[in-house]
């Protein structure tokens, strides 16, 4: 079996963000391949963590990708203050001489360093076109822990467990490993808390991750981190604004200062993304649906809402707005072939984590969270069929069969994009209907 096809049947996606399907994302042909270790997402700490326990596994995941996707230099991002994690990336890249062919480049401790297109410019120079992906400017994007798993493919073990940070304003920070499938309120006590009457929880990062409608979930293979704050923290109520109280408080209030526009990541690379235009889009009904269609170019990375709008507004909601009317109009974004250069005020105008951080109402909460051997036995797990971009997966069991961990529950449908999915204990199927397969552990 090739290498790809070990990728596809261990059922490896993106390790945060979408998660698209590796196997999908390896078949092109790259001249770089790069790894996201920026983790720029406050309070979380699973890449940092992976990269310094697992360098060997992670270098030789990384390589073997790269190889794979006919590359010819790998570079691993990293945020230059992780001098430690840079330490061991380097000397390991040194004892397996790897040295010609994979690289560790700093990055600036900024938000949003982890965005796709922003790690593609800071690693390599190029600008990724709108609307486009890191492929169309040569260019593989993976995480650190979709490089591990890549690694136990090719030992034969798909992936059946994930690495979650929970932290927050909780008495226990902590980042731990748990089956795919284990129910969310399990990993949440963890955190010391018994009674979340009073707490809210962030699914992801707190500037991208939306606040969780209850906490009855289970943790999938992109899951990243939960962030438990009390529910009056003004991050709470931000982000649980209703979207017509969003609208109404955006078209009385709007001055069009632009800052949104002025400190928008995508713009700054060279982009037509104006949030400040779409807020004039409400607040006046204009109808020119052409110059509507830059809402498409948004990346959702939240900084014009939660950061630089001076008045407190919601810049990004307005976009998010636009942009379900085209889509609901059919309406799509049509780039144009163009040459691409960063704004010249690019460089005074990154967004410091610190600074960020402390706008947030974070910086009391933002300590480590260290990796424990805490092992979390679930009696249940309740795996979702869709977990990843692309079709769900046909369940390949039913009620009542007896499953080993790591086998084969759930297969791609003939001719589709998606990713397989696999038992993560052993024990005895107890249903697969309403989107999940769920396991009773033996």
């Amino acid at each position: 079996m090739n290498l790809l096809d070990m990728i596809k049947d261990a059922g490896i996606i993106g390790a945060g963000g979408a998660g698209f399907p590796t196997h999908a994302k390896l078949a092109s042909k790259a001249e770089y391949i790069l790894m996201n270790g920026a983790e720029c997402e406050p309070l979380l700490r699973v890449d940092q963590q992976l990269m310094a326990m697992y360098p060997e596994e992670i270098i030789k995941g990384f390589e073997a990708a790269g190889k794979l996707a006919g590359a010819q230099q790998a570079i691993i991002g990293i945020k230059g203050k992780h001098k430690e994690v840079i330490a061991i990336l380097r000397d390991k890249i040194q004892a397996l001489q790897l040295g010609e062919y994979v690289a560790v480049k700093e990055l600036p401790d900024v938000y949003p360093a982890g965005d796709e297109q922003v790690l593609v410019y800071e690693l390599t120079g190029r600008i990724v076109p709108e609307a486009g992906i890191p492929i169309h400017v040569g260019c593989v994007v993976v995480n650190s822990e979709t490089a591990l798993n890549i690694y136990k493919a090719i030992q034969g073990k798909p992936v059946t467990e994930k690495y979650i940070t929970v932290a927050g304003d909780i008495p226990n920070r902590l980042t731990v490993k748990v089956p795919v499938g284990t129910p969310v309120m399990d990993v949440l006590k963890l955190s010391g808390i018994e009674n979340f009457d009073d707490y809210a929880v962030i699914d992801g990062g707190p500037m991208m991750g939306p606040v969780m409608a209850n906490l009855n979930g289970f943790v999938t293979k992109k899951s990243k981190g939960y962030v438990i704050l009390k529910k009056q923290h003004h991050l709470i109520r931000r982000k649980t604004v209703k979207t017509e109280q969003a609208r109404r408080i955006n078209r009385a209030t709007c001055e069009q200062c632009r800052m949104c526009t002025d400190l928008c990541p995508r713009y700054l690379l060279g982009h037509n993304m104006q949030p400040h235009k779409m807020m004039r889009t409400l607040a006046y009904s204009l109808k020119d649906m052409e110059e509507q269609k830059i809402a498409y170019l948004c990346c959702q990375c939240n900084l014009c809402e939660l950061f630089a709008c001076p008045a407190g507004l919601y810049p990004k909601s307005a976009n998010m707005m636009v942009k379900q009317s085209l889509m609901e109009q059919n309406l799509r974004f049509q780039a144009k072939p163009k040459e691409y250069a960063v704004r010249t005020a690019r460089a005074y105008r990154l967004l410091p984590s610190k600074r960020l951080v402390a706008r947030l109402g974070l910086k009391d909460f933002d300590k480590p969270a260290p990796v424990t051997e805490l092992e979390l036995r679930p009696e249940t797990v309740q795996i979702a069929v869709c977990q990843h971009v692309g079709a769900p997966a046909v369940p390949a069991v039913k009620a009542g069969d007896r499953v080993t961990e790591g086998q084969l529950i759930g297969t791609v449908p003939e001719g589709s994009l998606g990713a397989p999915i696999h038992a993560s204990i052993s024990g005895t199927v107890l249903e697969t209907e309403n989107g999940f397969i769920a396991i009773r552990r033996d």
